[in-house]
């Protein structure tokens, strides 16, 4: 089985090492993500791309700094306008225009096994003015990797370790704790994904 792995920085690489599977280092930040994500594709044609990083976690969620889970969906969250009102998504402005209100993008299918949350993607990290209620984490890459992913018919998977809490002033950060505990779940998540490729081979 052809598995990439896109982790944003080195840091969060830099306990992973798994044979036969590829490893890349993306960039932080939609745009580099987008990039790397559709390099990848060409390059590697996966069977399984995966985006590992870590992520920070909303107050209001009931997960906790090391636990390990996967995206169910992302939504590109500071993609909108200022109005008098406050911000609005793009995908909500009454705009006269012709264009795709792309907003919740979900992945098709995830292994069971492990726990799924809800993410909102910012290159504004810990943007004040964002609507996270529907969400329980936050990363600057999730939503560009879902939408080429999508666009290009990849079969996808995104895991996050939970490092942080999304507070500004808050710096109970944890960074070493969370990428060993996102390399074990990643481990854990390639020995899944194998184990249901060879289980779905023909005798």
């Amino acid at each position: 089985m052809n598995i990439t792995v896109l982790f944003p920085t080195a840091t969060e690489a830099s306990l992973f090492s798994h044979p036969g599977v590829t490893s890349v280092v993306s960039g932080v930040g939609l745009t580099a993500t987008a990039y790397a994500t559709l390099k990848a594709i060409q390059q590697h044609k996966p069977d399984v791309i995966i985006l590992a990083g870590v992520a920070g976690v909303y107050p209001h969620a009931e997960l906790r700094i090391g636990d390990v889970v996967l995206v169910a969906s992302e939504v590109e969250g500071d993609l909108g306008f200022f109005t008098p009102e406050g911000f609005t998504h793009l995908a909500h402005l009454p705009l006269d225009m012709a264009f795709e209100r792309r907003h919740t993008l979900a992945c098709p299918a995830l292994p069971a096994g492990f726990a799924q949350a809800r993410s909102v993607s910012l290159n504004a990290a810990l943007a004040p003015f964002i609507d996270s209620r529907e969400v329980e984490i936050e990363n600057m890459e999730g939503a560009a990797f879902f939408h080429v992913c999508l666009q290009e018919g990849q079969r996808f998977v995104e895991i996050r370790a939970i490092s942080n809490v999304v507070k500004p002033g808050h710096d109970d950060w944890d960074l070493e704790g969370s990428v060993r505990a996102l390399t074990d779940g990643l481990h854990r998540l390639i020995d899944v994904l194998q184990q249901e490729d060879a289980g779905a081979a023909p005798a």
